[in-house]
C-alpha cells in the first residue's frame, strides 16, 4: 500500500489522532457516565475505531515517506 499525503495533512492528521479524538472519547465517556448520555459505549467505541484506522493510515504514509527518502 502506497499512501502519500502532504506534510500539512500529515500534521493535521497526527494532531487529530494523538490529541483531538482521544480527548473527545474521554470527555464523552466521562460525561456519559455522569449524565447518563445515550449510546456511550457505541459512540466511544466508534471514535476509538476511527482513531485506530486513521493512525494506521498515518503510519503507512510515514513509512512510505521514509522509504522514499532513503533511496
Amino acid at each position: 500500500m502506497n499512501i502519500q499525503i502532504s506534510n500539512k495533512t500529515y500534521d493535521i492528521g497526527k494532531y487529530l489522532v494523538t490529541i483531538v479524538l482521544p480527548a473527545i472519547a474521554t470527555l464523552y465517556i466521562g460525561l456519559g457516565n455522569l449524565w447518563n448520555l445515550p449510546k456511550t459505549t457505541e459512540i466511544v467505541g466508534s471514535i476509538t475505531l476511527v482513531n485506530a484506522f486513521l493512525g494506521s493510515l498515518l503510519m503507512v504514509s510515514s513509512k512510505t515517506y521514509q522509504e522514499k527518502q532513503s533511496l
